[in-house]
């Protein structure tokens, strides 16, 4: 059984990429091609196309703007998401005092 619906597969899937420092971005690109597969994945899953957002590659979530994660979090405010795919989220840019919360948000707006 899959949680996956059709009316899941009528929204986005969206692949939020992420590294803290430009220190990562420049030597750890394993990650960086893992976190691309994704889109892949998303189309294994079902999705014709996955959109990524990537606007936050060099960023830390201490005190710096996050544009890449208010997208993600516009677009599924406005229920164009039918799916947030990423990995690491834990040390992404929203595991601040309120990230738990920003990434509880995402999974039950996207039911």
């Amino acid at each position: 059984m899959t949680k996956i619906t059709p009316e899941h597969l009528t929204r986005s899937a969206i692949v939020y990429v992420h590294q803290s420092t430009p220190y990562q971005v420049t030597n750890n690109l394993e990650s960086q091609r893992r976190q691309y597969g994704l889109v892949e994945r998303a189309r294994q899953l079902g999705w014709s196309e996955a959109r990524v957002i990537d606007d936050d590659l060099g960023r830390s979530g201490g005190g710096s703007e996050r544009p890449g994660f208010e997208k993600l979090l516009a677009a599924i405010c406005e229920g164009n998401v039918g799916a947030v795919l990423s990995i690491e989220a834990s040390s992404s840019p929203a595991m601040g005092a309120t990230g738990t919360h920003c990434w509880n948000f995402v999974a039950w707006s996207i039911r």
